[in-house]
């Protein structure tokens, strides 16, 4: 399937203002119909976590990016049901990020996403599954 060229440019705009995304530092790459890339850069001083490694909360924030965009290419809202997340490796300090959403299957309710985490070198970084509920309602910045 195709995205709608205005569902498609909608989602573009609200990432680039959504708070939490600039914050973090994310912009949406590339998307199609159930697909998402969304990249940011590893800043060590802001993602670290105690151990001087990357805190899981920020590679799941982009996660959850690839996995928010990848999932409303319809033009409705879907919001998480499920989202279990394995962690591979720590990325390398200053890396760029690359989170990857793919739609593995689809019901009237229900929608299956995986979706990577990988470095610049393309190393995995982690690996998600996660199952997002269809409201069926229109995505309101639409």
């Amino acid at each position: 399937m195709e995205i709608d060229p205005e569902v498609k440019k909608a989602i573009y705009s609200a990432v680039a203002k959504e708070p939490f995304a600039c914050f973090m530092g994310m912009e949406l790459k590339d998307l199609n119909w159930g697909h998402s890339v969304v990249e940011m850069t590893y800043r060590p001083s802001a993602m670290n976590n105690i151990y001087d490694r990357a805190h899981g909360g920020a590679l799941f924030a982009l996660i959850d990016e690839a996995f928010e965009t990848a999932s409303q290419t319809d033009g409705t809202i879907a919001v998480a049901l499920n989202v279990n997340t394995t962690y591979v490796a720590s990325p390398a300090p200053g890396v760029r990020l690359r989170a990857e959403a793919c739609l593995n299957s689809r019901t009237r309710k229900t929608a299956n996403f995986e979706i990577k985490v990988t470095d610049a070198q393309g190393q995995l970084i982690a690996l998600c599954q996660a199952m997002a509920y269809r409201t069926g309602k229109a995505i309101p910045f639409l």
